[in-house]
């Protein structure tokens, strides 16, 4: 199953529907991490050496600096957006069915924007 690191601005109740659904999943907050208050060029950085996919709410500047990446030839495990306002319940359902059908390979250099 994928890894998920969720931005410091995710929703902590998207992240907690997750864990309710399945608490087998493998997913940290970038403020339990040491990277609160970082730029986005850093947490997609780690993410990728920790081979994580990032859930964000951030579809503006997280896109850019992922594609960067991509362009870079750099290491990108994945990202998952979610705009802000989506339904929580939807979120949640989409975000557990793109993980755990989903292989890493499948998602590295990605970016999936939810809800489908």
């Amino acid at each position: 199953m994928l890894k998920l690191l969720a931005d410091e601005n995710f929703d902590n109740q998207i992240v907690r529907g997750l864990l309710r659904r399945n608490p087998k999943l493998d997913i940290v907050r970038v403020q339990e991490v040491g990277l609160s208050g970082s730029d986005d060029p850093k947490i997609l950085a780690w993410a990728s050496e920790t081979n994580r996919v990032l859930l964000t709410h951030d579809v503006e500047t997280i896109t850019y600096y992922a594609y960067e990446r991509i362009e870079r030839n750099l290491h990108m495990a994945g990202v998952i957006e979610i705009p802000m306002g989506a339904s929580i319940g939807r979120a949640i359902e989409d975000i557990l069915l793109l993980i755990e059908c989903s292989s890493e390979d499948e998602v590295q250099g990605q970016i999936h924007y939810l809800p489908f």
